[in-house]
């Protein structure tokens, strides 16, 4: 701008710098409020172009999703060691013998007693008497004693396999059951169908080869309750 001709002393001091004009690039990256250095968020909001328009948030790197990684450590799941298998069935026996022998003892010594009256009154006959050992009395405790170890397993095989994939002594050995196809814990059919598989064969002494199975299947090493249920033991 052109210089006034009379110069007052007012018009002594040092001029007042123009103010910028539009367009011009000024210095945005080196500069922030008060005079300061931009703030890094501050850079990446005016190197966006942001003006006075809502912020640029920071680019942050990407977070992995939960469930694909959940996924991932399902699908990753393998056959756990046969040791670990047997200690945990060791374990669950244990568990499910003590508290069916709290129902089947006391009704165990009755029976025996029952039995043992109807001997003594045939040898004193004098007659040849046939004794049936399975009759109404006994017959009511063995039923008795059945339906305890069924429901005790439904309680703590079959509900926890159902929610969690795995009972106590699974828990404490560091394995659980899951479906082959799924990876997941089974349904409440195929864990009622595994537990059958394994309790009433072992009832009736053969349940040993089922469990021995596993020490020649391959890939997944099941038992018989496993192949029944469609489920393996995962480490």
């Amino acid at each position: 701008p052109s210089v006034p001709h009379q110069a007052g002393p007012a018009q002594a001091g040092p001029a007042h710098a123009a103010p910028p004009q539009a367009g011009a690039p000024g210095t945005p990256l080196t500069t922030g409020p008060g005079g300061g250095q931009a703030s890094w968020a501050q850079q990446v909001h005016q190197l966006a172009g942001g003006g006075d328009e809502q912020p640029v948030a920071p680019w942050k790197p990407p977070v992995e999703d939960i469930f694909q990684a959940a996924a991932r450590r399902q699908a990753a799941a393998r056959p756990a060691g046969l040791g670990r298998r047997l200690a945990a069935r060791l374990l669950d026996l244990l568990v499910t013998g003590a508290v069916t022998a709290a129902a089947a003892v006391p009704l165990g010594l009755r029976a025996a007693d029952h039995v043992q009256q109807k001997i003594d009154a045939a040898r004193l006959s004098g007659r040849e008497v046939t004794v049936w050992l399975l009759d109404g009395t006994t017959g009511t405790s063995l039923g008795v004693v059945v339906a305890v170890l069924l429901l005790v397993g439904v309680l703590y095989e079959v509900l926890p396999t159902v929610k969690w994939g795995r009972t106590l002594g699974k828990r404490l050995c560091g394995i659980e059951v899951r479906d082959i196809e799924a990876h997941e814990p089974p349904t409440f059919g195929p864990a009622l169908r595994r537990w059958l598989v394994l309790s009433v064969p072992g009832l009736l002494g053969v349940g040993i080869v089922g469990v021995l199975w596993c020490l020649f299947d391959r890939p997944w090493h099941q038992c018989w309750h496993d192949k029944a249920a469609h489920t393996f033991v995962a480490g």
